[in-house]
């Protein structure tokens, strides 16, 4: 799994970008809201990386802020709401309008983002309420900085998940794997996690 991603900006377009990373491609699928932040090609690039595998299929879905890729871990983890889907509402609502329409349960703003259906747009009101009972939009706006050490226990736990784990499982083998082994590799952690 990738945690975050820091390279120069060989192509870019509205949904995907790709950076070049010590001679190597990734293609990342961006939502509008951080499209809009990127330089243009050739300048350099930091994204925080959700990698999203199922079956034969390993995406990477970049953000330029926390409080991004926390909102589309949450999307994602609704029942009908996979990543495409997930992107697809960033890009509909920049991620302080759209914890805005949730509290203020706006169904007609939600339903008007491409993709989302009324279905959806109620299915959306009544799951994200609770996830966001205690989100701060100020405070996850204002966390810019990649905090490598958070992205890389959010990651491995994502790992262990998609290998079956139980979520509050994974996040206890890799808060002690991370007391255990003191490391910056995804490999190294998802090894020592598993070990347990």
């Amino acid at each position: 799994m990738i945690a975050w991603l820091k390279g120069t900006i060989v192509e870019k377009s509205a949904d995907r970008v790709v950076l070049n990373v010590r001679d190597v491609g990734y293609e990342v699928h961006i939502p509008f809201s951080t499209y809009y932040e990127l330089g243009d090609p050739g300048e350099a690039a930091t994204l925080r990386i959700h990698t999203h595998v199922k079956e034969d299929i390993l995406h990477l879905y970049g953000f330029l802020t926390l409080e991004e890729k926390k909102l589309f871990t949450l999307l994602i983890q609704i029942s009908g709401i996979g990543p495409k889907l997930g992107i697809a509402i960033l890009s509909g609502l920049p991620p302080q309008e759209f914890v805005q329409a949730i509290r203020s349960s706006d169904l007609h703003r939600l339903n008007g983002i491409p993709g989302v259906g009324k279905k959806t747009a109620e299915r959306l009101l009544l799951e994200m309420r609770d996830k966001l009972a205690g989100w701060s939009a100020e405070e996850a706006a204002a966390s810019g900085t990649v905090d490598l050490s958070g992205a890389l226990q959010s990651d491995v736990v994502s790992a262990l998940v998609n290998l079956g784990y139980a979520r509050k499982e994974a996040e206890k083998r890799v808060s002690r794997a991370l007391q255990e082994a003191d490391t910056d590799r995804f490999e190294v952690l998802l090894k020592q996690a598993l070990s347990q």
